[in-house]
């Protein structure tokens, strides 16, 4: 009996251990298991991490990189009119219609001697001897052809045929309209020479819709052109020429160039160029209701004289910042220099943005 007992306890002891020893293994498996799952999440997270770290390193290179590119590049100074920003801004390049056959702008860059052959004292075109004048100019078309290659340069003599006048006259006008001899003997001497003309008017105290009418046997050559001077139109005023300056609003300018549009559709002739001096806020109003007209090219033309400082500031203040089409920039040989002050160079000039199409001596 006892034997059996025995037999019976040896036998639930064999039956312990062993279903001891299968707990265990079955717990060893499950540890090993997890244990390997858990390494196997670890080599993903730390895959993971190098990746993110990496990736996170590469873009503040990147950054740090760009950062000091852009410290490093230094930042371009602009002189007053200079600037593509501002020249955006304010409407740089101007929308306009696309120019028709024969139009001299955009694709060549006018250089003009201005003046009257009656004065030495009004520009270069009448303060030098014919051929020497003629000369000079080709000389000036030289350094601007040289300046920019890729813009031809045409030449141009720009007459002043209607001169205003600091006495009222027979007609009480205030202004003086040179004979038919003299514009023609100043056409002649610009087909000489290869350029085309401008014919410049200072009302004084007439108008402008009364004096411009007078020279179209003229102005219906393809090779002639306008300009007008807001400085000596001075009817609002009523004061004398010389003694305050003139005003041109946006209704002069327009009626100016309808009628040359007119003339260009009557006559079958290529596209006029129409330049409008100035120098001051004041000199042209109501900028933005002028009219742009595929036959007329419109040039604002900046005509104030002085140190290069004073000019740009004035190009900057009166002709960029108020778009209309094309710009210009007169040179005075004289007043530009008479405080010890040198002539801007072809090359100075270019610097504006935009860049004038219109050069002017005088």
């Amino acid at each position: 009996m006892k034997c059996h007992r025995n037999l019976f306890v040896v036998s639930l002891l064999v039956f312990v251990v062993c279903t001891l020893g299968a707990c265990t293994d079955n717990n060893k498996l499950e540890a090993e298991a997890k244990i390997k799952k858990a390494a196997e999440l670890r080599v993903t997270e730390l895959a993971f991490a190098a990746t993110t770290t990496a990736t996170r390193k590469a873009k503040i290179f990147a950054a740090q990189t760009s950062a000091t590119r852009k410290a490093a590049a230094p930042k371009i100074k602009y002189n007053a009119g200079e600037s593509p920003e501002y020249a955006a801004q304010c409407g740089w390049p101007v929308k306009c219609p696309a120019p028709l056959p024969g139009s001299i702008l955009p694709s060549k860059r006018i250089v003009a001697y201005y003046g009257n052959p009656l004065s030495k004292k009004m520009g270069a075109l009448g303060e030098f001897p014919k051929d020497d004048m003629l000369r000079r100019l080709k000389g000036e078309v030289a350094k601007w052809q040289a300046a920019d290659p890729a813009t031809p340069v045409q030449p141009a003599l720009h007459l002043i045929a209607v001169v205003a006048q600091g006495a009222p006259g027979k007609d009480n006008k205030y202004r003086m309209i040179m004979p038919d001899k003299v514009v023609n003997q100043v056409y002649g001497w610009a087909k000489e020479a290869g350029a085309v003309m401008f014919i410049d008017i200072q009302t004084g105290h007439d108008d402008i819709r009364t004096v411009l009418p007078r020279f179209e046997w003229i102005l219906k050559n393809p090779d002639v052109h306008l300009g007008i001077d807001p400085e000596f139109n001075l009817i609002k005023s009523g004061k004398k020429p010389g003694k305050k300056i003139g005003t041109y609003d946006a209704a002069d300018i327009n009626f100016a160039s309808g009628y040359l549009k007119d003339l260009v559709k009557k006559y079958n002739l290529p596209p006029k160029v129409f330049t409008v001096h100035r120098f001051t806020r004041g000199g042209v109003t109501n900028s933005k209701s002028i009219v742009i007209r595929p036959e007329v090219q419109i040039v604002m033309h900046m005509d104030g004289w002085g140190a290069s400082w004073l000019k740009r500031d004035s190009y900057k203040d009166y002709v960029v910042s108020e778009p209309v089409q094309y710009t210009g920039f007169k040179l005075f040989y004289h007043n530009d220099t008479k405080k010890g002050d040198p002539l801007l160079t072809p090359q100075e000039v270019l610097k504006l943005n935009p860049k004038p199409l219109y050069i002017q001596y005088q």
